[in-house]
């Protein structure tokens, strides 16, 4: 009996892949990328027509000699690493360096873990896409370029331990420049003017908005003209003008792409874009049910693309049919068009199975993940469904020379929204309080006229830096979520609550950046790379040329900046602790583990101790502060700053209100304040921060 070795990625993947095989396949996992540029040196030999230098990556030896026995066994291999460039790139090293030229090798994707689709895919091999490791290979590259060429001029003029990168440099000036943007926003005055008024025989007034005059809209800019427009008014007759009824629509969603899971999940669920990925690759690899084994749960999560199979669409035709009624039927939706190229040998993404409903694996996932499977499996079955209706209603009323709006809708049906709505979709209902026609008799209840000022741009969040590099064509959906990682982990931005803000670091890393390489951090530049990178994809651009072209350019600026730039000097941020050796006052620095104290008098005075996060709120036990603390895993509790003298810990934050009922102390989880003891059961709701 032949024997068929199947290598996928992850070892997740292993045994549902085995289970849907049988017998006569061997499915072993490569763990991700086998070889890689070293980390020693750039890799890349510049006087020999940039040749890649690739070696097998530590700790991965004997993962090779294992697959390579494996090999040896095998009469057929298939590749089945992911559905993307970088699965691409992955098969190619495997067929390298497990030696596979003389052996039948195959390359195979499947954009869903599922029997069919694996099944499907055994039947439909093909050899690697070249165009498709040139890609990646290009990308890897350059990233490599730019990181080991600048880096080092950091270090030289900032401080050791910041590092360059191609993406997450652009991603960073995107921030500094919002941030600028704020600092040098000056407000401007504007007033807004709403009557409230009476409509005979009924009981609850209606709100009208002032629009202007009989020839046009009018701004209102400051006091003194909206106080004229108000005595004008109080002479005048309030009459109905025009009422103009209709009904308009709203299209079902789009299903969700990486970009816009991402967004979405940050919005309702609050997840950053890592947790949100970590959580998709869970999904997608496949989760143990009761009976069923290991499933997954929903298609490829790296992908810019929002076409469906038929397969799907004809599953969530029958389903809405099935559990709504053929009224609630969508018309077949054509994928989004964008102006860059769209990663379209992938799906939307969406539920395996859309007749695997959330509620059926309430108890077997976890509360996250349940979370997120359950917002993509709303989104992929509103985006079948057919628009939601509005009845419109827009009111013109007259007071002399001036005119009042009101407008007004009502959903006259669902549709899309019975399964999936928005706070938006919510706010757009607004009915009429009051039955008005053409000959309602109008009486003016008060004015109220209200100062405003123009507010500056909002913040980045994960969410709107995501959405910025999409529509800026800068990166792709894999990396999306690892270069806002990165530029926080490097602490060149800090994230507090949902905004990310440039810190002082960030800012003198990107003031260099601009000045020494202001190509690299050009977002048009880096725009056209991606686009000659889809074109390396596409076979139509060889990938050395566009190396070719950027590798002296960038070696001639870094020669440049070691010679020119100045020195800076970041200051390390002060603490209130006080060394306890010699007496200095002690600041914050940072190891590969977060946050110590060190002493400012090195190498002199060596001392360092631990830094400990204090939430303001005092140890129930002591009476000392209570800090957050990481465990090894790397979940955050809380305790006491006096352990080991003290062993208070808490999973959930302690605040300092006590329980209006026991006495005991409370904890924050979500919107509520929970009592901690167990007999009593106290909650309240927590008021606005």
């Amino acid at each position: 009996m032949s024997k068929n070795l199947v290598i996928v990625e992850s070892p997740a993947k292993v045994k549902t892949i085995k289970k849907f095989l049988g017998s006569n396949y061997e499915v072993a996992a490569s763990q991700g990328h086998v070889r890689d540029l070293p980390k020693s040196s750039l890799g890349i030999d510049v006087d020999n027509d940039y040749e890649p230098k690739y070696i097998t990556i530590r700790g991965k030896g004997d993962l090779v000699a294992d697959l390579r026995k494996k090999v040896k066994k095998a009469d057929k291999i298939y590749l089945a690493t992911d559905p993307d460039r970088e699965g691409e790139a992955i098969s190619w090293h495997l067929y390298h360096i497990l030696k596979l030229e003389n052996k039948p090798t195959y390359r195979i994707t499947f954009n869903e873990i599922t029997k069919n689709a694996v099944k499907e895919s055994i039947k439909n091999p093909r050899e690697i896409d070249m165009d498709l490791v040139d890609a990646q290979q290009t990308r890897r590259i350059l990233d490599r370029m730019v990181g080991y060429r600048i880096s080092p001029v950091l270090w030289a003029k900032v401080k050791r331990g910041l590092s360059a990168g191609r993406v997450q440099s652009i991603a960073l000036r995107i921030i500094c420049d919002r941030e600028k943007e704020i600092d040098e926003f000056i407000p401007e005055e504007y007033w807004t003017l709403d009557a409230s008024i009476n409509v005979d025989g009924e009981k609850k007034p209606i709100i009208a908005k002032y629009y202007g005059t009989n020839e046009g809209k009018v701004e209102l800019k400051d006091e003194k003209q909206v106080k004229k427009i108000i005595d004008e008014l109080k002479k005048a007759d309030f009459k109905v003008k025009d009422i103009t009824n209709g009904e308009r629509s709203r299209k079902a969603p789009l299903p969700f792409t990486t970009s816009t899971l991402q967004q979405e999940a940050s919005k309702v669920l609050n997840f950053s874009t890592s947790k949100t990925m970590r959580l998709a690759q869970q999904l997608y690899e496949g989760v143990e049910l009761k009976g069923e084994g290991t499933v997954g749960l929903i298609s490829y999560l790296r992908t810019d693309s929002t076409r469906v199979s038929e397969e799907a669409e004809r599953m969530a035709r029958e389903f809405i049919a099935e559990h709504y009624s053929d009224k609630y039927q969508g018309s077949k939706q054509p994928a989004a068009s964008s102006g860059k190229k769209i990663q379209d040998a992938h799906e939307a993404i969406r539920p395996t199975d859309i007749n695997r409903a959330p509620s059926e694996l309430k108890d077997q996932l976890s509360r996250d993940l349940l979370r997120l499977y359950t917002l993509i499996w709303k989104r992929f079955l509103a985006s079948r469904m057919a628009p939601a209706k509005y009845e419109t209603t827009n009111v013109k009323i007259s007071a002399g020379d001036h005119i009042f709006t009101l407008a007004a809708s009502r959903c006259i049906f669902e549709g899309f929204m019975s399964v999936y709505s928005t706070d938006e979709d919510k706010e757009e209902e607004n009915a009429l309080t009051s039955a008005i026609g053409k000959n309602s008799k109008l009486k003016l209840n008060k004015l109220e006229d209200k100062q405003h000022f123009t507010q500056p741009p909002a913040h980045f969040t994960e969410a709107s830096l995501v959405r910025t590099l999409e529509e800026k064509g800068i990166g792709r959906p894999s990396t999306y979520a690892p270069t806002i990682s990165t530029i926080i982990s490097r602490r060149y931005v800090a994230k507090e609550g949902k905004n990310l803000f440039a810190t002082e670091l960030g800012n003198a890393v990107n003031d260099i950046m601009i000045e020494a390489f202001p190509t690299i951090v050009d977002v048009n530049f880096t725009a056209n790379l991606e686009t000659l990178l889809d074109g390396v994809e596409n076979g139509e651009v060889k990938w050395k040329t566009i190396v070719q072209n950027f590798y002296p350019d960038l070696d001639e600026a870094v020669n440049n900046a070691e010679k020119e730039l100045e020195k800076i000097k970041i200051e390390d941020e002060l603490s209130d602790e006080i060394c306890d050796e010699c007496g200095r006052r002690m600041v914050i620095k940072y190891g590969p583990h977060g946050k110590f104290l060190a002493c400012p008098g090195f190498p002199e005075c060596r001392f360092t101790k631990p830094f400990f996060e204090k939430i303001g709120v005092e140890c129930p036990k002591c009476g000392k502060d209570i800090v957050m603390r990481m465990s090894k895993k790397g979940r955050r509790y809380y305790g006491c700053i006096g352990y080991p003298e003290c062993d208070f810990v808490s999973w959930d934050k302690p605040v300092n209100e006590k329980c209006p009922k026991c006495g005991s102390y409370m904890v924050a989880k979500g919107n509520r304040y929970l009592c901690t003891n167990k007999d009593c059961g106290y909650a309240q709701k927590k008021e606005n921060e």
